[in-house]
């Protein structure tokens, strides 16, 4: 288990989001439903990006059967992992408080995550956690951003910024989507700032990026070569081809050195848009 917190943002009047994420099994036949397996999630001050408060846990579910002895992935969840996790019910309280009450946000909760959390609290015969509001970034990211990064799983946005390879751990997890959220609305941003030069330019190509040639292509695209590259995985996607140049440095690095003008221009539009999209419940 793992928390840590830090010193609030300063008081705008204005609810704190959380980001959060579960690792589950997997159902392996009719019937059988899922367990959560792992909680994590950070805290952030909306106007700051701060993160405030971190919290993490395996946990051990009631049939310890259903996790494999082994994990496909590097570092994945096992059976031995979670024996010795605290059960749902013990965790409980310390989840309810941090999730009641703030702005819910995450890549694919709506369906997923959101679903697990309420069948969790049902088994235990409780009351589960409320949002005042859900940011699920990946409807709001392909309506706000566009396919331009592929297929939008979290892998595949992450490779397409250079931030790295998914974890699928739970605190890892919550911390690239906040990364991918600012690298996306840091390009919203400049699109917006220039709007002559830089919108209109994602035009539509025949398939979609996948994951695994998605870094590969955008850097090619970025510097103006390899535009008519697709992949023939996948259909429907959307293509794109340098707008400004950007030298040897990655859309990543770049985005980086924009982010204090996101922060402080115009009022962090950009983010104030994500926000306003978000679902108010």
């Amino acid at each position: 288990m793992e928390a840590s917190t830090s010193n609030p943002c300063i008081d705008y009047g204005t609810t704190e989001i959380v980001f959060f994420d579960l690792e589950t099994t997997v159902p392996r036949k009719s019937g059988q439903g899922f367990s959560v397996l792992e909680f994590g999630a950070i805290v952030i001050c909306p106007w700051q990006l701060v993160e405030l408060e971190s919290y993490c846990t395996l946990i051990r579910p009631r049939d310890i059967t259903a996790v494999g002895t082994r994990s496909s992935r590097q570092g994945g969840i096992t059976r031995d992992a979670v024996s010795g996790a605290p059960p749902f019910e013990e965790v409980a309280d310390k989840i309810f408080n941090i999730l009641n009450g703030r702005i819910w946000a995450g890549h694919n909760i709506q369906r997923f995550d959101c679903v697990r959390i309420k069948e969790a609290f049902a088994e235990i015969g409780r009351d589960a956690p409320v949002p005042v509001g859900l940011i699920d970034s990946l409807g709001v990211l392909t309506e706000k951003f566009g396919r331009r990064a592929g297929n939008m799983k979290m892998e595949t946005l992450a490779a397409y910024f250079g931030l790295g390879q998914q974890k699928h751990r739970s605190l890892d997890d919550v911390r690239m989507n906040l990364e991918v959220v600012k690298h996306c609305a840091t390009v919203l941003f400049l699109e917006s700032s220039l709007p002559s030069l830089l919108r209109g330019k994602w035009q539509p190509s025949p398939s979609m990026i996948t994951r695994s040639r998605s870094h590969n292509q955008h850097k090619k695209t970025c510097r103006g070569e390899g535009s008519n590259v697709i992949s023939r995985k996948s259909p429907t996607s959307l293509g794109y081809q340098r707008a400004v140049p950007s030298g040897k440095a990655s859309l990543g690095k770049m985005t980086e050195k924009m982010k204090s003008l996101l922060y402080t221009a115009q009022g962090n539009q950009p983010l104030k848009n994500l926000l306003k999209h978000s679902l108010l419940r």
